[in-house]
């Protein structure tokens, strides 16, 4: 597992792909520290995590889409497949090395909060507690990312796929109010989800067909039990969508609710996505 996570590592440092991350993170963070901290002598250095959120979709994807994408275009795969290392350690290998990615521009958010003491009183608990959900944040999403890098050797078609679950997550409380309110609007937006769940299934499969018949089964029977029983569906979607909000954990702590549960969220999150990616090179390495 070590010198996957060496290789990798020095990987994103060699296509550029970490100094650009890292840019853009170090830019966008520095910008909102400059505007909402010390123009306007704001001690909530969690606004700032929150507002750079929507960074995270565009970023990580760019993190994640490289992982496996490029070693099945590259057809180095198979030789990675082969190699004395284990499926696990080679997942946590190359998951380990985005997360480093991911994580590096992050020493100078450590810093921001020391600064303001110096300026006033700061809560530096709420203020790290918030730096280590956007973290955990973070690493979920890249888990989710390399999975789907895993299923396709196209990296834009990874960094599209992820892109879409990462946005359908972060809008996930906007669509479940959507829903319960038993707006037809909410029908189309689980068709979208339908339709993602589809091309993945496609992509697994390697069939067109099978994508088409797994949509148009979904969405029949979608369709049928929105019309005929609302209330179970809102019922059980509203379950499902509570735990597919992947950015709620973490605005509850930034709003001050820190717990437990959030940690066990994100790490549950990392298990399940690294688990499946280990999965699906499992599935490759046989066939």
């Amino acid at each position: 597992m070590a010198a996957i996570f060496k290789r990798e590592t020095k990987a994103y440092y060699t296509s550029m792909v970490g100094y650009v991350t890292a840019a853009v993170s170090l830019f966008f963070l520095g910008l909102y520290f400059a505007n909402r901290n010390l123009m306007y002598a704001s001690s909530d250095f969690a606004s700032v995590l929150y507002t750079t959120t929507i960074i995270l979709l565009f970023l990580l994807p760019a993190i994640s889409m490289r992982s496996f994408a490029e070693e099945r275009r590259n057809k180095t795969d198979q030789l990675l497949l082969t190699s004395p290392v284990s499926i696990p350690g080679i997942v946590l290998g190359k998951f380990l090395a985005e997360v480093v990615s991911f994580a590096a521009p992050m020493v100078v958010a450590i810093i921001m909060p020391l600064i303001l003491t110096a300026f006033g009183s700061v809560s530096l608990v709420s203020a790290y507690s918030a730096l280590l959900a956007y973290l955990l944040l973070g690493a979920a999403c890249l888990a989710i990312g390399t999975w789907i890098s895993a299923l396709t050797e196209n990296q834009i078609i990874a960094y599209l796929a992820t892109f879409g679950v990462l946005v359908v997550s972060y809008m996930m409380n906007s669509i479940q109010t959507m829903f319960t309110s038993g707006n037809v609007l909410a029908l189309v937006v689980f068709l979208v989800i339908l339709l993602i769940a589809s091309v993945l299934v496609g992509v697994v499969c390697k069939s067109l067909t099978t994508g088409c018949a797994v949509f148009c089964v979904g969405g029949v029977v979608l369709g049928v039990v929105f019309v005929l029983r609302p209330n179970w569906l809102l019922a059980a979607f509203d379950s499902v969508l509570s735990a597919l909000a992947l950015f709620e954990p973490f605005n509850g702590v930034v709003g001050g609710m820190f717990s437990i549960s959030a940690i066990v969220y994100y790490l549950s999150v990392i298990a399940l996505f690294l688990f499946l990616t280990g999965q699906a090179l499992e599935r490759r390495r046989w066939n």
